[in-house]
């Protein structure tokens, strides 16, 4: 008996109305981010309603002087008040999605509204990275450019706040050297080294200021890369500390869910920060972190981000975009004569330890 066979054109295809997006986090950033200089990212909107491309970001240093006392003459005696600046350039960041009547009409899920979705991830994703990417930055260039000589710049002149591995003696001016001192057995992260980079922003010339909350709780964050954090997490006295801290610290606006805290430290793990793959003793891989005080990263708004939309081709052809004027950098100030002699991370100690990959 012959069958009649449906033909491929003319078979109807049904598509599911629902979709998958793939995965983004949020901006882990979102919650350390504020107007005020207690701020870990501190934004500015000055050229929200006024012309211009950069927004200045200014440090003020604290008095170092005794002053004098009883009937000692003040004038002649004045301290200079040092203060330094930086300028953060903003720029247009862009994207859109393009989609005509006769796709919306052949798909059973709606494309501008999705559209929509996908642009607003990419834009989160967008600010997070670009977060990343700052906290990493060699004097305003991105780690992965630098050259070796700015990096070795860094290094000598933030001294004061850098650590390799768990002791301060790891540290070498040549930035490669310093790096390969790190081995897997004793450079891990772990609390005492947490403790360490604590006491070094503390000590830091001029010091890094921690979080104020509260009135008189002073914190810094920490943020790890995946590898740093896991072997943090596992350590016993860790995990001994954080058994009554967790819920100690949901009072604490800048703890989540899967933060860890350690000796007046919040440890956040920010899976983007990248691996520096066979660069420490016998070619391991090492992992940078970086504990941050106030005014770490400076954030410059010219515009927020707001959509746009666009029809085109006699209305055929149908825009969805979204646009936003800012720019995103690790604030810097300079420490010698000038604003840009001698440039110190201002609010940051990164720390570089080992990241040896699961086995």
């Amino acid at each position: 008996m012959a069958l009649t066979t449906a033909r491929t054109g003319l078979t109807p295809q049904q598509w599911d109305s629902k979709f998958f997006m793939e995965y983004v986090r949020e901006n882990r950033f979102k919650r350390y981010m504020g107007t005020d200089e207690n701020s870990i990212i501190q934004t500015k909107e000055d050229l929200t309603t006024k012309p211009g491309n950069k927004v200045t970001f200014a440090s003020v240093s604290k008095l170092a002087g005794t002053g004098v006392t009883g009937n000692t003459t003040l004038e002649g005696s004045e301290e200079e008040l040092d203060s330094r600046s930086m300028a953060v350039t903003v720029a247009p960041l862009r994207h859109a999605v393009a989609v005509t009547n006769w796709d919306e009409q052949k798909s059973s899920i709606e494309l501008r509204d999705t559209a929509k979705m996908a642009l607003k991830l990419w834009s989160m994703e967008k600010m997070k990275n670009d977060v990343v990417a700052a906290l990493g930055s060699i004097n305003g260039v991105a780690y992965g450019t630098a050259s070796a000589a700015q990096r070795n710049t860094w290094a000598v002149d933030n001294v004061d706040r850098v650590l390799f591995g768990k002791l301060k003696s790891n540290y070498s001016a040549t930035h490669a050297t310093a790096v390969a001192n790190i081995d897997n057995t004793d450079d891990k992260l772990t609390p005492e080294a947490v403790s360490l980079m604590k006491r070094i922003a503390m000590t830091a010339s001029p010091a890094i200021k921690p979080i104020r909350l509260n009135e008189d709780e002073e914190w810094f964050v920490l943020f790890a890369n995946s590898r740093a954090f896991r072997d943090f997490s596992l350590n016993s006295t860790v995990t001994q500390a954080n058994r009554d801290a967790r819920t100690r610290g949901m009072d604490n606006p800048l703890f989540t869910g899967g933060s860890l805290v350690w000796d007046g430290v919040i440890v956040r793990e920010i899976p983007e920060i990248a691996i520096l793959s066979s660069v420490g003793a016998g070619s391991i891989d090492v992992g940078p972190v970086y504990m941050c005080g106030a005014q770490a990263i400076g954030v410059a708004y010219a515009q927020r981000t707001k959509t746009t939309t666009q029809v085109a081709d006699y209305g055929f052809r149908n825009g969805v975009g979204v646009q936003e004027i800012r720019g995103i950098e690790k604030l810097i100030f300079g420490s010698g004569a000038g604003d840009t002699d001698d440039l110190k991370d201002h609010g940051i100690v990164t720390g570089f330890f080992a990241a040896v990959a699961d086995a």
